[in-house]
């Protein structure tokens, strides 16, 4: 699980699983490019190695081909880009038929159409120096069905399908293309989505694992470091379950 001086973009960089990953790859040698509507500037530190920040909206396209940019300026190329960036804490659950349009359409348009106009900007780099990795962050949610959030779930599963058909698109480009789904995971966003239904919900969801504890960030470092190395190099289309065995393929 080579990284060492793979430049490596990351959405949703300043918390959370972002945060992980900028600061694990970072230590395993990775030049690492964090982007984020927060400030990155404690995800930088902890990457170390060159390590830069970039403001950055997903939702806008002009401030994602400019994440592309500067990665570019800073290092000349891109190797890979980790889409972590989506909206979770901020959402309000509930049954289907209450959650607000607002809400509904702030999902799609952070979870999904970010993905789409962050690969739109990394690919012509990736083109350009031969090939690349893209790991799109799903989540046990849409493989599962999870319910009382169907725009999170919904959002979830179409960065499934995105995954898959980009995937096909970019195969002949030595891209590759793949997904996590990870299970619950103790980020500053489960605390802030589940709120007072927090301890309860960890509880459900760790009795029905194969491997009985609440994942830790950490926990999907090793995947993701995976996904972008040239040990998966022939590895694409691929959604892989990070739950503690909860979804069996």
């Amino acid at each position: 699980m080579d990284v060492r001086d793979k430049v490596v973009l990351i959405t949703g960089a300043a918390r959370g699983l972002g945060f992980e990953y900028a600061r694990t790859l970072g230590a395993a040698g990775a030049r690492v490019v964090c982007g984020d509507v927060a400030d990155c500037a404690a995800a930088v530190e902890a990457a170390g190695n060159g390590a830069i920040a970039v403001p950055l909206d997903v939702a806008d396209v002009a401030a994602c081909d400019a994440f592309a940019a500067a990665a570019m300026e800073r290092f000349g190329r891109i190797d890979a880009l980790i889409n972590n960036a989506a909206l979770y804490g901020s959402l309000r659950g509930g049954r289907f038929n209450q959650i607000a349009e607002e809400h509904w359409d702030a999902a799609m348009t952070v979870n999904v159409k970010g993905i789409w106009n962050c690969c739109k900007a990394v690919v012509p780099a990736m083109r350009q120096s031969g090939g690349g990795s893209i790991v799109n962050v799903a989540s046990l949610a849409a493989t599962y069905g999870m319910p009382y959030a169907l725009h999170y779930t919904t959002s979830k599963a179409a960065v499934i399908g995105l995954t898959r058909g980009l995937a096909r698109e970019l195969g002949r480009d030595n891209i590759r293309v793949n997904a996590i789904a990870p299970s619950a995971v103790m980020t500053e966003g489960t605390r802030e989505f589940l709120a007072d239904k927090l301890d309860r919900a960890l509880e459900v969801i760790r009795n029905g694992q194969s491997i009985a504890r609440t994942l830790d960030p950490a926990d999907l470092a090793g995947t993701v470091a995976w996904l972008i190395s040239d040990g998966s190099r022939f590895v694409t289309g691929q959604t892989i379950a990070v739950d503690g065995g909860t979804v069996m393929l």
